[in-house]
């Protein structure tokens, strides 16, 4: 799902850190291996950071933020745009993200891990999970479809569930929660208007971006990914290009780009330090990919970003 939709490009510059600040819930200590799964209202915890979070991401959690009235300035990664609602803001684990809401914003947070939906016979709520999670974005809703009206509905009961004493154990608030991933799927899936593709296809695509996502800055050969998932090297070729229209070293290095990016707006360390911590031996071998990448050199591109410009 690619961040797009009725939405402005801001041009505010991202503040650098020496590293990306990482939570459980904005604030708070995030927890190895924890399991999860919390709503609350987006004004509970913007109001006391005076309607800004800053940038920051989460390992291993999942976020929609649903945005049911008022307007939002919303920041994926090194993509940014104005929102307005009705519009939900998809948030995979490891993507920094921030948000700068206008006063008295209405919506909910909800934040899950994937347990909730890998335990049981829920297989189409899983996935869904998978498909809405494959890459963060924003879904936009109009107001008047009886579709938004509905999922709002089901993230208010949610909500309400939540709140009761003794949620953690209802399985209420489970099956409320995949319901909500599976309507946001759904509607994202409509609103992408693409092709379908076999099960198998679908299953061993997603296979492989997690291998890249575990991998990619240990600069796997294709054959190793290849291997790994029992496919030849032109097979998973073809494979990848089924689904997506890319090849598969295209959708590495794609991958290592936006991380380098990331790391290159959010901390405040030299390129050639960066490089290094990405896998590249050589700075300066670096440099020339990410340039050929991007049309700028890190240096430049860092500055083009600092500078509120793209």
């Amino acid at each position: 799902m690619a961040a797009s939709g009725s939405a402005s490009t801001s041009h505010r510059a991202p503040r650098a850190m020496s590293v990306i600040p990482s939570f459980a819930l904005y604030g708070e200590a995030a927890t190895p291996g924890q399991e999860m799964l919390h709503i609350e209202a987006v004004q509970s915890r913007s109001q006391l950071y005076r309607w800004e979070i800053d940038p920051h991401l989460h390992q291993g959690l999942y976020q929609v933020l649903w945005l049911w009235r008022g307007a939002a300035t919303v920041q994926l990664d090194e993509w940014q745009a104005e929102v307005n609602g009705p519009a939900a803001i998809v948030v995979p684990p490891g993507v920094v993200h921030g948000f700068r809401f206008a006063p008295e914003t209405d919506g909910r947070v909800l934040t899950l891990s994937a347990r909730f939906f890998v335990e049981g016979d829920f297989q189409a709520a899983g996935e869904a999970f998978q498909a809405l999670f494959s890459a963060p974005g924003i879904v936009h809703f109009s107001p008047d479809e009886i579709g938004t009206q509905r999922l709002h509905a089901l993230l208010e009961a949610l909500s309400a569930e939540f709140e009761l004493p003794g949620s953690a154990e209802s399985p209420v608030v489970q099956w409320l929660a995949r319901s909500v991933v599976w309507r946001l799927a759904r509607a994202s899936e409509q609103g992408q208007r693409e092709g379908a593709a076999t099960a198998g296809h679908q299953a061993q695509f997603t296979r492989f971006l997690l291998l890249v996502e575990a991998h990619f800055m240990e600069h796997w050969p294709l054959e190793r990914y290849a291997s790994r998932l029992g496919l030849s090297t032109q097979r998973l070729n073809r494979m990848v290009r089924a689904e997506s229209g890319r090849s598969a070293l295209e959708l590495v290095h794609e991958r290592l780009t936006r991380e380098a990016c990331r790391r290159l707006v959010y901390i405040a360390a030299p390129a050639a330090s960066l490089a290094h911590e990405l896998g590249f031996e050589d700075p300066a071998y670096f440099s020339r990919f990410f340039k050929r990448r991007t049309g700028l050199s890190p240096q430049r591109w860092r500055e083009a970003q600092r500078g509120g410009a793209v």
